[in-house]
């Protein structure tokens, strides 16, 4: 059984820094690619940003430069790193991971950013 568990979220003010781990159980995420999406209310789900398989790194124009995905193969977990959180940073966030035509997702976790 294959299971994502976020974490990490919570209540910051804005300016303000929290890092979301997601970690993977029943499959082995360093050969899966690994992303962060979030959706505020009232809108569509949306890429944060991907990690795939060999490394490369894909992010939401409006997180470039604030944001950094990483990977811990040795603890079978993603990392997302949120400096300079502004309030529509705010949303559930939710990992995902896919290979191969199979993609897996978490239950997500709330960021909350206050102005």
């Amino acid at each position: 059984q294959v299971q994502l568990v976020e974490s990490g979220g919570g209540l910051v003010q804005a300016g303000g820094s929290l890092r979301l781990s997601c970690v993977a159980s029943g499959i082995i995420f360093s050969i899966h690619t690994g992303g962060w999406y979030r959706q505020a209310p009232g809108k569509q789900r949306e890429l944060v940003a991907v990690i795939t398989s060999d490394g490369s790194l894909t992010y939401a124009d409006s997180v470039k430069g604030r944001f950094t995905i990483s990977r811990d193969n040795a603890k079978n977990t993603v990392y997302l790193q949120m400096n300079s959180l502004k309030p529509e940073d705010t949303g559930v966030y939710n990992c995902r991971a896919n290979r191969a035509g199979y993609a897996y997702w978490g239950q997500g976790t709330q960021v909350t950013v206050s102005s």
